[in-house]
């Protein structure tokens, strides 16, 4: 497990409940008002590992393994965008947070849009991050055409892990260090930013037991979470929402989403790929304490 660290320097306290009928882990520190931070796929919340130190002394931040990820508990089904938002809902709910900021970023943004959009009255402010939410273009994105092929953007993943009778688990199996260590730094300006340590921590716990079948779950989830999406979508987010890109992967389409989803939204771009959180610590950094500050 990565040592994360608050910016005294002290270690992050680790805790697990169960909400929603399985166990979560989530790491907290800091004081003051309550950010909750939620990673992507195929990462784990030490993805926030360098982001977390620099936000303590502002923030009460809270990061979760999201549902069967990391070091949660690996149920055999709730993997749409409701129940999984739920999932965080009850966690700050258990922890005494009543408002919050929320930054989500990959799969970890569409959690985060379920979660404002189903408690608009908790969710203070979101960050929406190189995401692109079912329902709003992921589908298409994931589709072999000349368009697609021709850009960083192909995420022909999508079709892959969402493929049933345990195929993509049948493949990867096994070979998590080399699948992982290829599939994350290719989606980066900088594949030295993702370290042998962060490598490390997530075969750790995508080669542990039904590691593999809980990410593709996710993606099996696709078509449900899209229609969800749609169905909430119908009232927009009432809140502030910063749409955050790489210039170099899904840029400025999360400002297009979510003004399709949200009345209130700006758009941040960062010189970099996917990976904001490991490739441009400070500067992303800087970017939540001007947003939710």
């Amino acid at each position: 497990m990565v040592t994360i660290v608050d910016h005294n320097g002290k270690p992050v306290e680790h805790g697990f409940v169960r909400v929603n009928g399985f166990r979560i882990h989530y790491v907290t520190a800091g004081s003051g008002p309550a950010l909750c931070l939620i990673h992507g796929i195929p990462k784990t919340l030490s993805h926030w590992r360098f982001v977390i130190p620099l936000l303590t002394h502002k923030f009460t931040v809270v990061a979760p393994d999201i549902r069967g990820i990391g070091d949660s508990e690996r149920p055999s089904e709730g993997y749409d965008m409701t129940t999984m938002s739920e999932d965080v809902a009850l966690l700050m709910e258990h922890l005494g947070h009543k408002r919050y900021g929320v930054a989500g970023e990959d799969w970890g943004a569409a959690v985060a849009y379920q979660l404002a959009a189903r408690h608009p009255d908790r969710v203070e402010k979101l960050v929406y991050q190189e995401m692109i939410l079912p329902g709003f273009g992921l589908e298409e994105k994931s589709h072999l055409t000349p368009d697609n092929v021709a850009t960083s953007v192909w995420l022909w993943h999508v079709a892959f892990y969402a493929t049933p009778q345990g195929i993509p688990e049948l493949l990867i199996t096994g070979r998590e260090r080399e699948y992982f260590s290829w599939f994350i730094r290719r989606e980066t300006r900088n594949p030295s930013a993702i370290t042998p340590e962060a490598l490390d921590e997530y075969i750790r716990c995508y080669s542990g037991p039904a590691g593999i079948r809980s990410m593709c779950q996710i993606y099996r989830a696709t078509m449900q979470s899209g229609e969800q999406n749609r169905e909430l979508s119908k009232k927009k987010l009432p809140m502030p929402v910063l749409a955050v890109g790489g210039e170099e992967f899904i840029g400025a389409d999360t400002e297009r989403q979510m003004k399709e989803v949200a009345e209130n939204v700006n758009l941040t771009l960062l010189p970099a790929g996917h990976q904001l959180a490991e490739e441009l610590p400070e500067k992303l950094a800087e970017v939540y304490l001007n947003f939710f500050s």
